[in-house]
């Protein structure tokens, strides 16, 4: 069997530009791929509003990546904040390294899953007998660079969500066992999502996430009726499907390219910085979490629009992403949290808008 042959039996996947009504979703995961920095997204809302079927379309879409071949973890060639210590040796010691191009991977964590199948594992009889430092490497190996998808997150144990957000925070993952210390690069971006109908994450770990985007179902009749007529047409025949949208793919995909090399060239206003941390205070949000995630997803928006200089408009699309998780929640209250970072926003920004 030849390499097209495999190419084109592969598991199709639906295009992420084909996916209507769901743009706040689209929005938070196409900001994190810009700037993975801004901490990943949680995306909370009834079941069977597409939720793993987009996470899956935008992996599917990324531009192919530079890694160093045989690595185990994704490393790149000439960054050392996202390479390997072995890697960063052999670089330094002057040995040439191959580079492959990859596809951006998405790896989706089990909720069964244990401590050692995320964080890897050392081998302590080898390093024992033999003085080497074995190591397994993890699904936080394997997602660095990449996308780890947590389904039903609300339901995953608390500790191993503690250590997936340490990780997505600092980008690194440290294993320790009977005081041998091996430490690789997971930088990543953590897609959490699931239905608030089986129970809520921990405010503490919920602050923790830099987005929150919540999704409904569709009530427009004749956009529910496209949806279903997308999703028959492209289980009858992918591949037609696939080539219907393949211009709008690229398009996509050239954005987000562009969108990465001008983000460090974008700029944010004195004032603006000001105003945001003005509602983040007006709001009551505990820490500094808000304000930071706020000005790098408006920074992003920016860069995704094609500006290098953050408006009023480009924070008014994100800081209810940004903030509506991060609001203490009041049993009495009748107003819904994003309505309220809304209103709040309008009267901050008022001599601005």
């Amino acid at each position: 069997m030849n390499a097209n042959t495999v190419k084109n039996t592969a598991r199709p996947i639906f295009p992420f530009t084909a996916i209507v009504g769901q743009e706040e979703m689209k929005l938070a995961l196409a900001l994190n791929v810009i700037d993975p920095k801004i901490g990943g997204v949680i995306i909370m809302g009834d079941r069977g509003t597409g939720k793993s079927t987009t996470i899956r379309a935008i992996t599917d879409i990324l531009p192919e990546i530079e890694v160093v071949q045989d690595d185990p973890f994704n490393s790149h060639p000439n960054d050392f904040e996202l390479m390997s210590d072995d890697t960063r040796d052999k670089i330094e010691q002057g040995l040439q390294q191959n580079v492959v191009l990859k596809k951006v991977m998405m790896v989706d964590l089990p909720l069964g899953a244990t401590e050692d199948r995320v964080c890897g594992t050392i081998d302590i009889e080898k390093a024992l007998t033999e003085g080497v430092k074995a190591f397994e490497p993890g699904l936080l190996a394997k997602a660095n660079r990449g996308i780890l998808y947590v389904d039903e997150v609300n339901l995953l144990d608390d500790h191993l969500v503690d250590i997936l957000l340490d990780s997505a925070a600092s980008g690194w993952n440290t294993v320790e066992r009977e005081g041998i210390s091996i430490r690789h690069p997971a930088r990543f971006v953590l897609v959490g999502s699931g239905n608030p109908e089986e129970g809520e994450l921990r405010p503490q770990l919920l602050d923790r996430f830099g987005m929150h985007s919540e999704i409904r179902t569709v009530k427009n009749p004749e956009l529910r009726v496209q949806i279903v007529e997308q999703r028959s047409d492209f289980d009858k025949n992918p591949q037609e499907s696939l080539s219907k949208y393949q211009a709008q793919q690229e398009e996509f995909r050239n954005k987000i390219v562009r969108a990465q090399a001008l983000l460090p060239q974008v700029a944010i206003e004195y004032n603006l910085r000001v105003k945001i941390s003005q509602v983040c205070s007006e709001l009551d949000v505990d820490g500094l979490r808000g304000d930071i995630v706020t000005n790098r997803a408006s920074r992003a928006y920016a860069a995704y629009e094609g500006r290098n200089v953050v408006t009023v408009e480009d924070i008014k699309s994100v800081i209810t992403m940004c903030l509506r998780h991060r609001l203490r929640k009041d049993p009495l209250e009748t107003i819904d949290s994003g309505d309220k970072v809304q209103k709040t926003f309008e009267k901050v920004f008022s001599d601005l808008l």
